[in-house]
């Protein structure tokens, strides 16, 4: 540690924000995507049901349903793989709870098998970084099924329909790869030209950081994307021409932010400037092309045995004794378990309200759980009235609670990309008009229920948060620091190696420096832990983007010809 890291500021009990966590952000680009795809994949089943006048097992529907959230940034051949898994994450889920609940009605049992397996799901989608929603959606559904009547008998029909809604809600997701298979890989490549279009207009630390994440994003993206194409050459070589202009500004940004907008159309790819006379070089023939980046070797490898071994290796440590997820496991099951016994005690009819409430607020540190905390405590608190307001409608008949359900679908995921909070104000009538299908509840319990669940999930969940401290988010940024060092030091020595060989070793370099920025952010943070050496880790970032930049004029039009 160098005299700057020991001098480094201790982060104990910082101030925690009010007004910033509720700002409204801009939507994502892609939010119509998953609030398209999960209303799709709910009507089906919800109209099939509506047809046989069983309306009263949509939850087990829902469950198949509601995995066509997941997967959207993902490349197709990844996104098919990945949403089949969540499929089965959610069945096995359901299952567990389903016979839980056949087997006992103990409000004790129950709320610890939620606990339980709110902390298994919430480390296995940390681990497997499946993105938002995350374990938020498993817990949903494992916790309501644990307090729905159930016999024994009745389990495998309830699966059997849980996987058919899966079925439906997998090709929902994949099919769109009968109309545009490249479209994952073009937005990641799209916004990896933005980035690099804002460093360049705003050169700095944080500019420079988000540049390198989304040309890092890109590169992954059309890794795991399948075969080569013509349309992925071309991506391939925007993203190396994104590289190459976080080492050499453009004079004009804008001309970046176009060939973005082209990328995110139907027509052709646009293809990067040239360097003067190596046109031939850059972009020769098909043949010529599998040396020019050197990402075919990096396919190949994943593709192999032994990558799928580093990979399976990779998730077994990130799930070991020594992970940073343990911490967080922890304050997953013992808030969610302290929630839901808390709920019980006071005699609240569904406790696994308050589970679901305390397992959504866990982030990666104590400063963002207490961010979704308020988000989530004051999106139910409004959903809550908008539930109050479409109940008489939704009473109406049967078709118009199946509408009013597939609105709030579709509103709670275009809305949530903008703040938590305001997707949270669609998705709380949308969870309470779920109880509808099983018969009318005075409405006055069900407000009431679900505010109390709301309030003490909330505080039972930021309790556990701040008591159970995680001192490893400190030691996650050491070995970051250590990684990116020994990725520096690689690129470095590989400077005067093939082209390809040079490429594998700055995207290497690329990934150390994503993960050092996530492990710095995640520390920071984080209550009741260590001093931060944030000197080394400003110098580390600075050396590791200089080498970056060295290495990109290297790999220049010219210097990427074939060997």
């Amino acid at each position: 540690m160098s005299d700057a890291s020991t001098r480094a500021r201790r982060p104990f009990a910082r101030g925690l924000p009010l007004a910033a966590p509720l700002r409204l952000g801009r939507p994502s680009d892609t939010w119509f995507k998953p609030a398209l795809s999960v209303v799709v994949a709910s009507a089906v089943p919800h109209l099939a049901l509506l047809a046989t006048g069983r309306l009263d097992l949509v939850m087990y529907t829902m469950a198949g349903s509601l995995c066509a959230l997941y997967g959207h940034a993902l490349p197709y051949a990844r996104r098919a793989r990945t949403v089949a898994g969540v499929v089965l994450s959610m069945s096995a889920g359901l299952a567990t709870a389903l016979v839980t609940a056949s087997l006992t009605h103990s409000t004790a049992v129950l709320v610890a098998v939620g606990a339980l397996l709110a902390a298994a799901q919430k480390v296995l989608c940390d681990a497997t970084r499946i993105g938002p929603p995350g374990h938020v959606i498993l817990t949903f559904v494992s916790s309501a099924a644990l307090f729905a009547p159930q016999r024994l008998g009745q389990v495998p029909a309830h699966l059997a329909l849980t996987l058919a809604a899966g079925a439906v809600a997998w090709l929902v997701c994949v099919g769109p790869a009968l109309i545009r298979r490249e479209g994952p890989e073009r937005r990641a490549v799209a916004r990896a030209l933005e980035a690099a279009a804002d460093c360049a207009a705003d050169p700095g630390p944080r500019t420079r950081n988000g540049a390198a994440a989304a040309v890092h994003s890109a590169w992954q993206c059309l890794l795991v994307s399948g075969r080569p194409t013509p349309v992925r050459r071309s991506l391939e070589r925007l993203v190396a021409h994104a590289e190459e202009t976080l080492a050499v500004p453009p004079p004009d940004p804008d001309r970046l932010r176009a060939r973005a907008a082209l990328v995110r159309a139907r027509g052709p790819v646009p293809e990067p400037p040239p360097g003067p006379g190596t046109a031939d070089a850059l972009y020769g023939s098909e043949a010529e092309r599998p040396a020019l980046y050197g990402i075919d070797a990096e396919r190949a490898a994943l593709r192999a045995s032994g990558g799928r071994r580093a990979a399976r290796r990779t998730l077994v440590r990130s799930l070991g004794p020594g992970s940073h997820l343990l911490p967080v496991a922890a304050r997953t099951l013992i808030g969610c378990a302290l929630a839901g016994y808390l709920c019980a005690a006071l005699g609240v009819g569904r406790p696994y309200w308050a589970i679901v409430t305390a397992a959504s607020l866990y982030q990666a540190n104590v400063t963002l759980t207490w961010n979704r905390a308020l988000q989530r405590t004051l999106g139910n608190l409004l959903g809550v009235l908008v539930f109050a307001a479409v109940l008489p409608l939704s009473r109406t008949g049967p078709l118009a609670l199946v509408l009013c359900c597939l609105f709030f679908s579709f509103a709670a995921e275009a809305l949530i990309t903008r703040n938590y909070w305001l997707g949270s104000v669609a998705v709380t009538p949308m969870a309470l008009l779920v109880l509808e299908f099983g018969g009318s509840h005075p409405a006055g319990e069900l407000i009431g229920d679900r505010v109390l669940d709301t309030v003490l999930g909330a505080l039972a969940g930021f309790l556990a948060a701040t008591l159970v401290t995680n001192r490893r988010a400190a030691g996650r940024v050491e070995r970051a620091l250590e990684a990116t060092a020994r990725a520096r030091t690689e690129a470095e020595t590989a400077y005067a190696a093939p082209s390809a060989e040079l490429d594998r070793a700055r995207r290497a370099l690329t990934a150390s420096l994503v993960e050092l920025r996530e492990a710095g952010d995640t520390a920071a943070g984080e209550w009741w832990q260590r001093a931060l050496p944030e000197q080394e880790l400003l110098a580390a970032e600075q050396a590791g983007h200089r080498t970056l930049a060295a290495t990109a004029q290297r790999l220049g039009p010219a210097a990427r010809a074939p060997e």
